[in-house]
């Protein structure tokens, strides 16, 4: 009877435990009703108008937006989580007693190097038969990176400059390339065969792969200290890119005029407290690429071929190759800013992020990229889902942060500043919640439902979590489960997974209109994104309670 007692004893204190680290029914429920489609479209019609100037990174329509999501922040009680800063009083005031003090703001303040390339690049390819000076933008161009610079190197044959873990598959394997120049092709082992196994291995999947991939070629060469990359489209003629009498006219779907719609003039970056280095992006003619070849026994079709069959790498050195570059940059310094706001939870030492990035492209030539979908949607599910947490009337067991990223559009900038700089430290980060592009239908979706959620792979819960709040709350989405184990990708989950932080990310549907001045908010489905938005509340809300 005594250990009967016990049991029933624990048995309680284990169930009352379980009811308070768990949210109640109500608290859902007064946090849904606060997700209200009129508040999604109101916030999204003037986060994506031209009041906003297409919010490109450090320029006034995105200072004009920051300020509008710090005020949507305080509107909703949400307490700044950014820069600490100080108030200075007037002369006048402190006569009258008054004396600074320190706040917190919610703005986190990011210097950048703002940076292009300029007019004299140089590039010589040395070989046993003698020396190459090749014209720019003739039979070489490059992407200079935030500096100028001279490297004399070697030539080193990088394959693909491919690398699997999960395959063994290393292009780089037994090379020594910090600080050399590599040569590199495009493409992954079997691309240019469906048929083969290794295309069956090592193709990407998803709906941005090839994009995603070609960034994590450049990522792992930055990782090893390659100092150039001379990149190879083997079947491709870049030189049709360097043309200067055609087109005479640029005639677009939405543009017609004389002079090329650039948006990309500029790069950015963090300027850091040391050197740090991107790789040269060395591209060349075909007649260059031949000459670097010449010699080396490498013929890239039966090479590729070769490869795809062993499945192995086949990279060497190029004996006899060496090149001399020389480079000039035009830079500035220019500030932007995240904007962070925070719900303190009973556990202050612990904290789930959830955020979306607020940049855009901006404006060009009289025309504003407004950038409904992406990303204000996104922006304004994070301002939602603070407004329905703060509706719940309680305070959450962990910290939640919301994040309104910058720079994104330029490198994922504001979510790779924010991870070094976290409101709490990294590994107290619990989970991180992305929203981005969560506004469009895809043309497959009749119904205007769809979506997917990508998740790090192994937390099978926030597959259960979903659909259990998809039918206790009857909301009405067809969501793709998409468990991965990938850390890069395009948006700003990949800083947070490149720290070991578990992500899951929701998208909508994919459109025509990504990266031009047509995603406007006419084109919006506000019924998609406030599910979107009630969905990611459900699971924040609860995560932040167990």
């Amino acid at each position: 009877m005594r250990n009967l007692s016990i049991l029933f004893i624990a048995f309680l204190f284990i169930s009352s435990i379980n009811a308070i680290a768990q949210p109640a029914p109500s608290e859902y429920e007064d946090g849904l009703n606060a997700i209200t489609l009129e508040a999604v479209k109101g916030q999204l019609d003037f986060l994506a108008s031209d009041w906003t100037e297409g919010r490109e990174t450090s320029k006034r329509g995105e200072y004009i937006a920051s300020d509008y999501i710090a005020s949507i922040f305080s509107v909703y009680g949400v307490e700044p989580g950014g820069d600490l800063k100080w108030f200075y009083p007037s002369w006048q005031e402190r006569q009258a007693g008054a004396k600074p003090y320190q706040y917190r703001s919610f703005f986190q303040e990011i210097t950048l190097l703002k940076y292009k390339s300029g007019d004299d690049q140089v590039f010589k390819l040395n070989t046993e038969t003698g020396q190459f000076t090749f014209s720019y933008e003739t039979d070489f161009s490059l992407n200079t990176g935030s500096i100028a610079r001279e490297i004399e190197s070697d030539l080193i044959f990088v394959g693909y400059g491919y690398v699997n873990e999960d395959e063994k598959y290393d292009d780089y394997k037994g090379l020594d390339v910090k600080g050399k120049v590599v040569v590199r092709l495009y493409g992954y082992p079997g691309h240019n065969d469906t048929a083969s196994e290794a295309y069956k291995k090592f193709h990407p999947q998803g709906r941005y792969a090839e994009y995603y991939l070609n960034r994590e070629k450049d990522d792992v060469a930055e990782e090893k200290g390659v100092a150039g990359i001379i990149s190879i489209y083997q079947g491709y003629d870049r030189t049709s890119r360097w043309t200067t009498n055609t087109p005479f006219r640029y005639n677009k779907k939405y543009y017609e005029g004389e002079e090329n719609l650039s948006t990309y003039e500029y790069s950015y970056r963090v300027p850091g407290d040391s050197m740090s280095l991107d790789p040269l992006s060395i591209n060349l003619s075909k007649r260059a690429a031949h000459e670097v070849l010449r010699g080396s026994g490498i013929n890239i079709e039966a090479w590729e071929k070769n490869v795809a069959e062993r499945m192995k790498p086949d990279s060497k050195p190029l004996p006899g190759k060496s090149v001399f570059v020389s480079t000039s940059v035009e830079s500035e310094l220019v500030i932007a800013r995240n904007v962070i706001g925070v719900i303190p939870g009973k556990d202050s030492t612990e904290a789930i992020v959830i955020g979306g990035h607020y940049d855009h492209i901006g404006t060009h030539k009289g025309y504003i990229w407004n950038g409904a979908d992406d990303n204000a949607s996104g922006t304004v599910g994070v301002m939602t889902v603070a407004k329905a947490c703060m509706a719940t009337g309680e305070q959450p067991e962990k910290t939640i942060v919301f994040a309104a990223w910058t720079g994104e559009e330029k490198g994922l900038i504001g979510s790779r500043y924010f991870v070094e700089h976290p409101y709490v430290p990294k590994e107290n980060i619990k989970f991180y919640l992305n929203y981005d592009m969560i506004s469009r239908d895809s043309e497959d979706d009749s119904l205007g439902n769809q979506c997917s959620m990508s998740y790090t792979a192994g937390n099978l819960f926030l597959e259960d979590n979903t659909n259990t709040f998809l039918e206790d709350y009857d909301i009405d989405l067809d969501i793709e489960m998409k468990p991965t184990t990938s850390k890069g990708g395009g948006s700003d989950h990949s800083p947070f997974a490149r720290k070991d932080i578990p992500f899951f990310y929701f998208m909508a549907g994919w459109h025509d209109e990504y990266h031009t001045p047509m995603d406007d908010v006419s084109k919006a489905n506000y019924e998609k994104t406030t599910n979107i938005v009630k969905i990611g509340f459900l699971n924040i809300w609860k995560m932040a309670n167990e």
